[in-house]
């Protein structure tokens, strides 16, 4: 029982850590006494551990690609996710439309309904959202996914989504207007965009699909994914500064460590429970880390800060020369 309860105790210390960080609370030590509910969350979390280390779950992607201000910038979209009109066009009273004049019908709607939008606007007016499943997803179960998604996540506001099937990756588009029927503002932050992701892989999971939205610090992939104007730009020649294919900042650097902290803390207190399942979780949780781009990034900074080292010991110093000669002046004799 003990062991058991100091599995659980790392479980909600570090894995908060890993899975839910975006309150940025520092957390008291959890109590000597578990109750009910804290045993709930440990439970919670260790299937996070399941889904990302052992099942190697598919991890989904909610990425907000752009917004428009104003209407001619809302309508290309539109335009763009219904190929022109030829793609149906679901909004959030679930109605499903086809076709140029039905677009338009949306278009003047979102114009009106509410503050009025004009063609050209200082301000945000639409966000445009994409949710994505990796290859050999069921299109339709990423689009049922997607409307539950909307349902829960941007109720009151106006909305579009397209459903494209016809490349690698099944995803849906969202088209959202920033202004909800009541006059609240759509601001979506970090911590928004983590919880969109859970959101969407919590319905996913509820139509059989297994989906996780593990952050990527503690996967341990410094992918960095460009804006979609910078993709585009870069296709136009239109790209003055040069692409990012990786995170690297400090903070990135902060949050990656802070991760590999956790994983090895969650692992040693499995490793010590004694429990034949938690042994095998603890194993999985080692060649999870060591397979993470992470861990072979630290392991090259480690060979790269020997390697210098050894370059420092081993070049020679340059001696300093002193001339003790003093100068002056010609002497006549």
């Amino acid at each position: 029982m003990a062991a058991t309860n100091a599995v659980d105790r790392a479980l909600l210390s570090w894995g908060e850590r890993l899975f839910y960080p975006g309150n940025r609370i520092v957390r008291a030590a959890p109590p000597a006494r578990l109750d009910a509910a804290a045993r709930h969350r440990a439970s919670q979390i260790r299937q996070r551990i399941v889904g990302t280390v052992a099942r190697r779950a598919p991890q989904v992607m909610v990425k907000v690609t752009g917004g428009g201000r104003g209407m001619i910038a809302i309508a290309a979209h539109f335009r763009y996710i219904s190929k022109g009109g030829r793609l149906d066009i679901e909004d959030d009273r679930r109605v499903v439309r086809e076709g140029k004049d039905a677009m338009r019908d949306v278009l003047d709607q979102w114009r009106f309904g509410g503050s009025f939008i004009d063609d050209v606007s200082p301000r945000r007016e639409a966000f445009n959202i994409m949710l994505s499943m990796p290859r050999g997803t069921d299109p339709l179960i990423v689009q049922r996914a997607a409307r539950e998604f909307a349902r829960a996540e941007l109720l009151g506001h106006r909305y579009v989504m397209v459903l494209h099937d016809h490349q690698a990756n099944p995803h849906v588009h969202l088209s959202v207007r920033a202004e909800s029927m009541v006059g609240d503002r759509l601001n979506p932050r970090k911590a928004d965009l983590h919880r969109w992701r859970e959101t969407f892989a919590e319905k996913l999971r509820g139509w059989g699909i297994d989906a996780e939205a593990t952050r990527q610090a503690t996967r341990g992939e410094p992918r960095y994914f460009e804006p979609l104007w910078r993709i585009k730009a870069n296709e136009q020649g239109r790209l003055r500064s040069p692409s990012r294919t990786a995170k690297n900042s400090p903070a990135w650097q902060l949050s990656r460590a802070d991760a590999m902290k956790a994983w090895g803390m969650i692992g040693l207190a499995l490793k010590h429970s004694g429990e034949p399942d938690d042994l095998r979780l603890s194993d999985q949780i080692v060649r999870y880390v060591l397979e993470s781009p992470a861990f072979r990034e630290a392991i090259q900074d480690l060979q790269r800060d020997a390697e210098h080292r050894r370059l420092e010991r081993q070049t020679p110093r340059p001696v300093a020369v002193v001339n003790r000669e003093r100068p002056g002046p010609d002497l006549e004799r």
